[in-house]
């Protein structure tokens, strides 16, 4: 197998704590021919201290000060500093397992140009992993393992930020990292979506994902829900609606309306529909609700659907079924 050049970008700011493990993580990679470009964003700690340190340790560790503020700022340094023909992040707080960069390379020398590698993820955390993290992988770790994730990329982001590889034409083609817009790992999940890359199936662990309760996205403004939601929606609108058909809006819960809220302010027509009996036929901003069955009366079309619970989706997708409609074509589901 031919080994070429991997760039590890790695954005860091008051990891402190935990860049030792992320960097030994690397060190201990079987793959050998890589470099890290480590970008230090505004560090109040000693974090630059000790990636400096390693730096000194080995000569394919570097660090350089954040261009600007911010990770998309920090992603963007590191990517004009970067020499590799393959591509990946890492975050500074967690840890690769001793496989993930030769896998990923192996995965991408196969299968060439067009295609972009995703490992499965673990959580841990000191006190253990809530019941809706021990899901969300589960969940996502299914998808990879077929190479499916995108059938499923309105529900929640669907390649992990800290574990993607991808050829460096490839990534150019997306945009790399100049887009503005956050949550910054959703929003280039997106976009290797439009472009059109295909998820290449993995079934080995190549991440070990920490959760913490200071991490970015646990505190940071911009990776509120209501952020997703937007970038769902806008997706939604530039990439899979087709405009030629009714659009229909299932679910009437926090989401549904805030949905509703947005498709009014762009002028967009929708039936909304739901299958809860107080709320069908009141009028929630000036639209009467109705009852899904109306669906039947609309032809051809698509579906926005924010009903969360796992086995009400269930029979939306058995009843939508019935009407010969396909997943991610003519519904979509948002939660």
């Amino acid at each position: 197998m031919s080994q070429p050049l991997v760039s590890i970008l790695i954005p860091y700011k008051n990891t402190s704590a935990y860049l030792k493990e992320c960097l030994d993580s690397i060190m201990d990679q079987t793959y050998t021919n890589w470099e890290v470009i480590a970008i230090d964003d505004n560090s109040t700690d000693n974090s630059l201290e000790i990636v400096t340190l390693y730096t000194k340790k080995d000569t394919r560790i570097k660090t350089y000060p954040n261009h600007g503020n911010g990770i998309i700022q920090a992603l963007r340094t590191a990517y004009v500093k970067s020499k590799g023909s393959l591509i990946t992040r890492m975050d500074s707080d967690d840890i690769m397992t001793p496989i993930r960069i030769i896998q990923m390379t192996k995965d991408l020398i196969q299968c060439g140009m067009g295609f972009l590698s995703v490992g499965q993820v673990t959580y841990f955390a000191e006190h253990g992993i809530s019941n809706g993290y021990e899901r969300y992988a589960n969940w996502l770790n299914g998808l990879t393992a077929k190479g499916s994730n995108f059938s499923e990329l309105y529900k929640e982001c669907v390649v992990p930020s800290p574990c993607w590889m991808v050829h460096k034409t490839d990534f150019d083609a997306c945009g790399a990292f100049d887009s503005e817009r956050y949550p910054e790992d959703y929003d280039l999940t997106f976009r290797f979506y439009a472009s059109g890359l295909k998820i290449i199936p993995c079934n080995k662990v190549l991440l070990l994902w920490r959760d913490y309760d200071s991490r970015t996205s646990r505190t940071s403004a911009h990776y509120a829900q209501n952020y997703f939601l937007d970038i769902k929606l806008h997706y939604f609108l530039k990439l899979n609606r087709e405009t030629e058909r009714p659009l229909s809006l299932w679910g009437a819960g926090k989401k549904g309306k805030q949905i509703a809220q947005i498709l009014q302010k762009e002028n967009i027509d929708f039936t909304w529909v739901c299958d809860n009996h107080n709320k069908i036929g009141k009028e929630i901003y000036s639209t009467i609700m109705q009852p899904y069955q109306e669906l039947e009366n609309l032809i051809n079309f698509q579906s926005i659907i924010t009903v969360a619970n796992e086995y009400e989706q269930q029979k939306i997708r058995n009843y939508l079924c019935t009407l010969g409609k396909v997943a991610a074509i003519d519904y979509f589901f948002f939660c």
